[in-house]
This record gives structure tokens, C-alpha cells and sequence, in this order.
């Protein structure tokens, strides 16, 4: 069980939409969840923080020189790589991802059941400073056997090892998630855009944070509608997520964890910068859509 406190932004902002003082409406719900969830504490603006901001101001004006690519070609998986625990590398378990139309889905009409079944699908290329923006939605039910935590559940995981590199029993890789959750319908706010780090850590508001999912400060999106989000991501500096447009979450200095004993892969040691590394969708038990899934690579 997990206490939620709703935290919602005042619409005080500084340049790069920093967010102010957030204001804390103790209104209690519990939930019962398998993974660790805490809100974001009050932003600190520090010298750092203010000056990395002011580089983020520069990205359209490079931006405007540079060609979106698509990573997905709306026909087939060409150009990426599928893994599944308890699987080898390459094994589309259950026909579990799939093309057609211009979606990039997620289905399990041909699973009886779930038995921690977690699935990857990598992009063949390593980046480390990018915009990533896609569009998502859940649909139908969740898949029998399939943990709590896993209903309307999804992610973009980023700077992730490598889809070779993973083990034959490995649920996630080594990587930072933007977490992409769908709400319940039951008028419980649950956002999305949120952080999680599996063999990872983040700097958030000047504090280490070891807590494994954060909740960003979105709104929450019921029902089976299309939501976009978009990643930015600037090697080890800053990081920043939006939904719909509207940055819900940014945090700087990603580094490893190199004692993280739910991985059975820690490639380095912890404090490690987490400066590239393969992007990857997920697999965890609800069927999901994607859509107009775009890449803007700052560095080439």
C-alpha cells in the first residue's frame, strides 16, 4: 500500500518552464501497488540547474537545422530488436508486438495467461542527446495474471543497455523510463510522464533520489484516447518529459546503480554518468498503441 498526495503546480514559471513552489493538497487515496511511487519535493533553483535550463533555451534554435526521422515504419519491426524474459534475444513471444496500419502495438489475445512474461522492443540505433515524441493509448483489458501495478501501464525506456547485452532472466533492462500510465476511471488521479529507474538513480531538485518511480505532476487520461508524449534528453545533464505539450517532470545528472540486486546485469559502477544508450518500449501485461513515433537527433 501507497498514500498519493495530489500536487499541483501554481502557474508561477521562470525561463525554460521551471516549475515553482507546487502547492500540497493532502487528499488521501490508497492504492495497492508493487512499485515504490513518491512525488516530486519542492523545486530548488540552483546555480546549475538555472544555467543548464538556459542551454535548453538553445535546442530550437539548433532544432530548426534538423530533420524528425521516424523510427517506425508503420509496416513491419524492421529496425528493431525484441526481448522478453525468460526468452533468447529476438523472440517475439506470442506474437506479443506487431505492426500494422501505422501502429506499433502491444496484444495478448493469444496468451492464456501471464506469468511475468515482461517484453522489450529496442531501437537499433544508441543515442545520447535527442527529442523523442510519440503518441499512445491502452486499450481493452489487461491480460490475465498480469500484476496490478501493470494495468494501463507502459513506458519509453531510455539510455538503456543493450538488448544483447540483457540476460536470459531479465525483466527490465538497465535504463532510465519515462513511465507512461493510463488513468483508472474510477475519478483517482494517476499521472503520467512519470520517472522510474531501474539500475539507475536521478538528480531531482538537487536531491539524490533513490525511490524507484516518481510521479510527474500531470493530469490523468482515462478511457482509450490518444495522448503524446515527448522526451527530451541531454546525455547525462537534463532531462524533460511532457505530456500533451506541457513539460510534467525534468530532472538532471542520471548516474548507475551499481548495487541495484534487482539487476541481474550492473554494467558499471555506481555514480557512473548515464550519458547514451538504446531506447526501448515495453510489454507488461496491458494492450497498448503507438503511433507517430519521431526522433530528433541532436547530435548528428
Amino acid at each position: 500500500m501507497f498514500i498519493l498526495y495530489d500536487v499541483i503546480n501554481n502557474n508561477d514559471t521562470v525561463a525554460g518552464n521551471i516549475f515553482l513552489p507546487y502547492k500540497l493538497i493532502i487528499r488521501k487515496s490508497t492504492c495497492a501497488l508493487n512499485k515504490e511511487f513518491k512525488l516530486p519535493p519542492k523545486p530548488i533553483l540552483t546555480f546549475a540547474f538555472v544555467i543548464g535550463f538556459s542551454l535548453l533555451l538553445l535546442v530550437p534554435v539548433f532544432a530548426q537545422d534538423k530533420e524528425w526521422i521516424s523510427l517506425f515504419n508503420g509496416k513491419n519491426l524492421d529496425g528493431w530488436t525484441i526481448k522478453f524474459n525468460k526468452q533468447k534475444l529476438g523472440v517475439n513471444y506470442k506474437n506479443t508486438f506487431r505492426a500494422k496500419d501505422g501502429i506499433l502495438s502491444v496484444d495478448y489475445d493469444q496468451y492464456d495467461e501471464f506469468d511475468e512474461d515482461y517484453g522489450h522492443i529496442f531501437y537499433k540505433d544508441k543515442f545520447s542527446n535527442y527529442i523523442i515524441k510519440l503518441e499512445y493509448r491502452f486499450t481493452g483489458e489487461q491480460v490475465k495474471g498480469g500484476p496490478e501495478w501493470g494495468i494501463r501501464n507502459n513506458g519509453i525506456m531510455f539510455h538503456t543497455q543493450s538488448a544483447a547485452s540483457m540476460q536470459i532472466v531479465q525483466g527490465w533492462p538497465v535504463s532510465l523510463e519515462m513511465q507512461l500510465l493510463g488513468g483508472m476511471g474510477n475519478g483517482i488521479e494517476r499521472q503520467t510522464g512519470n520517472v522510474c529507474t531501474p539500475g539507475t538513480h536521478i538528480t531531482l531538485n538537487t536531491i539524490l533520489e533513490k525511490t524507484h518511480c516518481i510521479y510527474s505532476n500531470s493530469i490523468t487520461y482515462d478511457g482509450d484516447q490518444w495522448v503524446s508524449a515527448e522526451l527530451e534528453v541531454r546525455a547525462d545533464k537534463i532531462i524533460r518529459h511532457k505530456i500533451n505539450g506541457d513539460v510534467v517532470m525534468e530532472y538532471i545528472n542520471p548516474i548507475y546503480d551499481g548495487e541495484d540486486l534487482e539487476q541481474p546485469v550492473r554494467p558499471f559502477k555506481t555514480g557512473t554518468p548515464v550519458i547514451d544508450g538504446y531506447i526501448a518500449l515495453q510489454a507488461e501485461s496491458h494492450n497498448t498503441e503507438f503511433r507517430n513515433i519521431m526522433l530528433l537527433d541532436l547530435d548528428n
